[in-house]
């Protein structure tokens, strides 16, 4: 079975979409798109009526749908209604599965807490946002952060990990662990930016693994058709 990304054009570089109940990475630069890209994840979910779990360890509710509101792929309706669970880490609700920073808690017991929701809500979609700042809420504790990603793998659940990167070679532990790895590229050409997308890996998938031009639109990102980025 096949999840849609909700992304136009991509679903054609992974085969039809990703492979349901699987963990994947979604790396880059910052402004490269990652988080509307993960937003048009989520909303498609909203949209085919699945339930759907956004973790923010940096964002409010409030902020992220400002952000989204100039997209018309419909996230703010989507985080309005009940298939949509949002949880901004810093909230009361996300110190009940995070702690704080210096908070000296068992901090094994976050992947318990997070997998028992997932599983107890039958939770089909996750997002996260973001490793970087997971790694400073479990005090970059790399066996916590390594038996959280395996017990994510191991839900029923499609997961969408966004990891802060700016080199596509310089790999980390979430890299490894996942299913697949999705780069979206920034970087300044001579006619100015440019932006591009590349499914760096992908199991079980015959992937296109070229840089693909992508671009933001009224609707959100869109990635080109078959449109290969050469530099």
């Amino acid at each position: 079975m096949r999840v849609s990304s909700g992304v136009p054009g991509f679903d054609d570089l992974v085969d039809g979409g990703f492979p349901e109940d699987r963990l994947y990475v979604v790396s880059g630069p910052p402004g490269s798109g990652k988080t509307t890209f993960c937003s048009q994840f989520a909303a498609q979910g909203a949209r085919n009526g699945e339930d759907v779990l956004y973790i923010s360890m940096h964002e409010t509710k409030a902020g992220i749908r400002e952000d989204m509101s100039g997209y018309d792929f419909g996230f703010d309706r989507a985080l309005d209604s009940d298939r949509v669970t949002f949880l901004d880490s810093f909230s009361s609700d996300g110190r009940r599965f995070f702690g704080l920073p210096g908070d000296r808690r068992d901090r094994s017991g976050v992947t318990n807490r997070l997998t028992g929701f997932i599983n107890s809500r039958d939770i089909d979609r996750v997002v996260f946002d973001s490793t970087m700042l997971l790694r400073f809420l479990l005090d970059d504790d790399e066996d916590t952060m390594i038996q959280l990603l395996s017990s994510l793998k191991r839900t029923d659940a499609t997961t969408l990990l966004i990891s802060e990167m700016t080199d596509p070679s310089a790999y980390s532990e979430e890299h490894y662990l996942a299913h697949g790895v999705v780069f979206i590229h920034n970087y300044l050409e001579d006619e100015g930016m440019r932006r591009g997308v590349q499914v760096l890996k992908m199991r079980g998938t015959n992937v296109d693994t070229d840089i693909q031009d992508v671009e933001f639109t009224d609707g959100g990102l869109r990635v080109g058709s078959a449109a290969t980025v050469t530099h």
